[in-house]
């Protein structure tokens, strides 16, 4: 069965130094941390904050390609998770025919924050890979984080946009951790 999710927040992992996306349920208080490569990050940060560019980045260079092919992204679904990574799939349609595309789970929420999809997980993933955010969980609650990954910080949902966009025009590539696959 699938689950209806949105982007809760990005979080750092404060003992690894890695970015998490946070997914949360759509009708209920079950999350999903997925961690994630600082570029991805980044772009999904970007995305939320609303931030323009004069010139396409991948992911907008992505969905330009998509709906110059005459494709439409109808959704994005987190698959499965095996030794640790997981997986997702983009859903096309093109020309009445539903295309699957492989794709990582951060590329693929990056993408359908930018084309307006709907993200779903799969219940099972819900079920087992749920964490609860508290300071003991290693997981802080807010990526944007300026000099203490050891405090909580004012989530970006909750900033409003202009101050979300300021603070992601200050920040450097090393504010997102290193990232070893």
């Amino acid at each position: 069965m699938l689950v209806e999710v949105k982007v809760q927040s990005l979080g750092l992992d404060s003992s690894s130094n890695t970015p998490v996306v946070i997914l949360q349920e759509i009708n209920g208080d079950r999350v999903l941390p997925i961690w994630i490569g600082p570029s991805e990050a980044r772009a999904i940060a970007m995305q939320m904050a609303d931030m323009a560019f004069s010139r396409p980045l991948t992911h907008d260079l992505f969905c330009s390609l998509l709906q110059g092919l005459g494709g439409t992204l109808k959704k994005v679904v987190v698959t499965r998770v095996e030794d640790a990574t997981y997986y997702a799939e983009l859903l096309v349609e093109r020309d009445g025919e539903l295309i699957s595309v492989d794709a990582r789970p951060s590329d693929s929420i990056a993408v359908a924050l930018r084309a307006g999809a709907r993200v779903f997980v799969q219940n099972s993933l819900l079920e087992t890979g749920t964490i609860e955010l508290t300071e003991d969980s290693g997981v802080v609650a807010d990526l944007l984080l300026e000099d203490h990954p050891d405090r909580y910080h004012e989530a970006p949902s909750a900033m409003g946009p202009e101050e979300l966009q300021e603070h992601l025009k200050r920040l450097n590539p090393e504010d997102f951790g290193r990232f070893t696959p």
